[in-house]
């Protein structure tokens, strides 16, 4: 592995830089050095931006996805992975997609009683939610606000399926919560995990859990009846598209039934931030990986087709393909998760309807 640079380098965060929000009428400088905000120059701690939705359920109309209800209970991400598609989604909350997406976290305090009135709507009928389709719902700042846990209360309390994706052993916390709903078919877990490697995890994502830390999760939660998966994702050319069926091994060992993938994609302020991320942590192989990106999507590192985003096209995309379906098949042949039930959603529990 190669050897990082030191030199201006942000230990514990991915992006070493603030890139310039889309959004913004005027962009920051760094022509005169000694005219700049501290804020700007360094990596300042983080700060937590209350914020009081209105609604708490977002719906997607993408055909990519699985799911098309999910619950954000946090906006930006401590964990500060450099490939994190949802760092373009704080430029529209003022923000950078770089360093203030790790260091300047929105939070939903009233997440829960949003979801539960919305659940009391006249006509609401209950699909699958996602738990979280943008952030992770299990970053750092959970422990102390526990947010994630009185929405999993609220599902528990309804019997409303959810499904949970995270790469933060906190979610062992609330097993108490997850054995109760997975005994009632209401949940499943996805453990993203994209490489065994430790020194390319701290690099890549600076403040998760470990590789072995991920897999004792799928263990516990596995041995305590709930259904768990690995997402092998992103996949980077170059960086750890090799360690696929290795990935899938250690998973189906440690509990999991199921594995899926994604390509990595570069839209928006991520082109920029992945960019100088790999040119200042793997240098002698940056060039490498940015054209492995740019074969899977036609050219370019940024890809928005339906379809073709998420697991890429051509030579490349297809060796990537080639090795997963390699693991899969070895390691976990007839891979699945059960499906989950719907029928059991009770709207206003534990009221009795006026017959008379």
């Amino acid at each position: 592995m190669d050897s990082i640079q030191q030199s201006g380098y942000f230990k514990g965060r991915g992006a070493q830089i603030n890139t310039h929000n889309k959004f913004a009428a005027k962009r920051y400088v760094a022509e005169h050095v000694e005219g700049l905000d501290e804020e700007f120059l360094e990596n300042s701690s983080t700060e937590l931006i209350e914020e009081n939705p209105k609604k708490i359920i977002s719906v997607s109309d993408s055909p990519d996805l699985s799911m098309a209800y999910s619950v954000n209970p946090y906006q930006g991400c401590e964990h500060g992975c450099i490939y994190c598609y949802a760092r373009n989604a704080h430029e529209y909350w003022g923000y950078s997609a770089g360093l203030d997406f790790e260091r300047k976290i929105i939070v939903k305090r009233n997440a829960a009683a949003l979801l539960e009135k919305q659940f009391n709507a006249k006509g609401y009928r209950p699909s699958v939610i996602m738990l979280s389709g943008n952030t992770d719902c299990y970053q750092p700042i959970e422990r102390k606000l526990k947010i994630t846990r009185s929405l999993l209360e609220v599902m528990l309390k309804y019997r409303h399926p959810v499904s949970i994706i995270s790469k933060n052993n906190l979610i062992l916390r609330d097993i108490d919560l997850l054995v109760e709903l997975a005994k009632k078919e209401l949940v499943h877990v996805a453990i993203t995990l994209n490489s065994l490697n430790e020194e390319l995890r701290q690099k890549m994502e600076p403040r998760t859990v470990t590789a072995k830390g991920r897999l004792a999760v799928m263990r516990k939660l596995s041995d305590a009846g709930i259904p768990v998966m690995v997402m092998c994702a992103p996949i980077v050319p170059g960086l750890n598209s090799s360690e696929m069926p290795a990935i899938i091994e250690a998973a189906a060992a440690n509990g999991a039934r199921a594995a899926s993938y994604t390509v990595v994609r570069l839209n928006g302020a991520i082109a920029e931030l992945f960019t100088d991320w790999i040119n200042k942590a793997f240098p002698e192989r940056a060039a490498k990986v940015l054209h492995g990106i740019a074969a899977c999507h036609s050219g370019k590192l940024n890809d928005s087709r339906w379809g073709a985003r998420l697991r890429g096209e051509g030579s490349e995309a297809e060796t990537i393909k080639q090795l997963f379906q390699l693991g899969l098949n070895r390691f976990m042949p007839g891979a699945g998760l059960p499906s989950l039930r719907l029928d059991l959603f009770t709207p206003r529990p534990g009221r009795q309807l006026n017959l008379f």
